[in-house]
């Protein structure tokens, strides 16, 4: 069998010229390759767990965070945050932080994990894990540029941001950090991203591939720039970590950092 024949493999093997590759016909291949496989249910992702609907903080709660000023209530939550943020971010940019992580790994773009399979079936698995390991060393290298911003929205948290936090959903305040640091965070990352994928020739051609296979429905067009897949899944990553050290917090109050933040922490646990 021709390697041009072989659909979407040929593609991640990079060794023929994009130009040469009929994409109209692989994607009639890729069809009746994929095409009998029964479907499975999506796995939840970081975004389908934000979208869940809050659970509602009990009166009780509230009425607990009245014992305490405002300067209190927003003091101990700045401490807890700003413990969260850091840990989260500390345990991400260390040595396979992504990679070794399988709550947070970045895999191959949907329609290739498709056939992952069959490219390891053709001895071409270790395209596949060349690209998996160096998408994950770029989201590694580059978190450690959201320690400054999220520190920042801790900062600039009014007293009512506080209270909405406090008396939230276990991911309140993670919801608040993505609201407000999620557009600065691309900006920060992306370069970061680009410049380690640029040591990676795969890289390009996945790039050039992908930009045409959006055209055929092969690949997602939010997928079809592997900078902008790796930026938003390593953010997708940092929140789902967030959110976990968050939900930790609140679950064991004496976790946080500050006897004022264990203090607050336990009045409103529920």
């Amino acid at each position: 069998m021709k390697l041009r024949h072989l659909p979407l493999l040929s593609l991640l093997a990079f060794s023929l010229p994009v130009q040469a590759i009929d994409l109209g016909s692989l994607k009639d291949q890729l069809g009746k390759q994929l095409g009998g496989a029964p479907a499975q249910p999506a796995p939840a992702t970081p975004q389908a767990v934000a979208a869940q609907p809050a659970v509602a903080q009990p009166a009780a709660g509230a009425q607990a965070l009245s014992a305490f000023s405002n300067n209190d209530k927003i003091g101990s939550l700045k401490q807890a945050l700003t413990q969260g943020a850091e840990t989260a971010v500390t345990n991400l940019a260390k040595e396979n932080g992504y990679l070794g992580n399988d709550k947070v790994r970045i895999p191959l773009p949907e329609k290739l994990q498709q056939v992952e399979g069959l490219m390891r079936q053709f001895g071409m698995g270790k395209y596949a894990d060349e690209l998996t390991t160096s998408m994950n060393r770029a989201a590694e290298a580059a978190v450690p540029e959201a320690k400054t911003l999220l520190i920042g929205a801790v900062k600039n948290m009014t007293v009512q941001d506080a209270q909405a936090i406090l008396t939230g959903s276990n991911d309140a305040a993670t919801q608040y950090f993505r609201k407000n640091t999620e557009a600065a965070l691309t900006g920060k990352f992306k370069p970061i991203v680009n410049k380690s994928m640029q040591k990676v020739k795969l890289a390009e051609k996945y790039d050039q591939f992908a930009g045409k296979g959006a055209q055929y429905g092969l690949v997602d067009p939010k997928d079809a720039k592997l900078d902008d897949y790796i930026t938003r899944k390593a953010m997708d990553g940092l929140f789902l970590m967030m959110a976990e050290q968050e939900k930790a917090i609140r679950a064991n109050p004496m976790q946080a950092v500050g006897s004022l933040a264990q203090k607050v922490f336990s009045a409103i646990k529920f």
